[in-house]
């Protein structure tokens, strides 16, 4: 009966500290000449898609459609990403196996003022333009 308690007692502490995800990140950069979007969804089956919309008025080709797709996994605030082969075709062309972010948000314990918004920040990929890569919570 104590075992079954604190199994309880743990199981719920962890479900209330336990912060969601999922959802849709996003960055955007656009001037007269250029614009860049990059949309990451993050589903809450574990599953996510990745689309990037560049246009460069002056570029050839004057826009392009970046996608990707797969499986995502969280351990702690890390976020690891795979795609698996069959994932990859003609539209779907990045493989994000490999990839890692750091989930960014404001701890509970921070009485603050500041604003910390929600975010993802990639630190290690093999997509070269990926590393670095901040995308906010929408």
């Amino acid at each position: 009966m104590k075992f079954l308690l604190y199994s309880l007692l743990l199981l719920s502490s962890m479900l209330i500290n336990a912060q969601d995800v999922s959802g849709v990140y996003q960055w955007k950069s656009s001037s007269n000449d250029f614009e860049l979007i990059r949309t990451l969804t993050l589903n809450t089956d574990g599953t996510f898609e990745y689309y990037n919309y560049r246009r460069i008025e002056n570029g050839i080709p004057k826009e392009t459609h970046t996608y990707g797709r797969g499986t995502w996994t969280q351990d702690k605030k890390v976020i690891s990403f795979t795609t698996e082969a069959s994932g990859v075709n003609d539209k779907f062309t990045l493989d994000f196996t490999g990839t890692k972010a750091r989930f960014i948000t404001k701890s509970p314990r921070d009485k603050s003022d500041r604003i910390i918004k929600t975010a993802l920040s990639f630190f290690e990929s093999e997509i070269f333009w990926i590393t670095g890569m901040k995308l906010i919570k929408q």
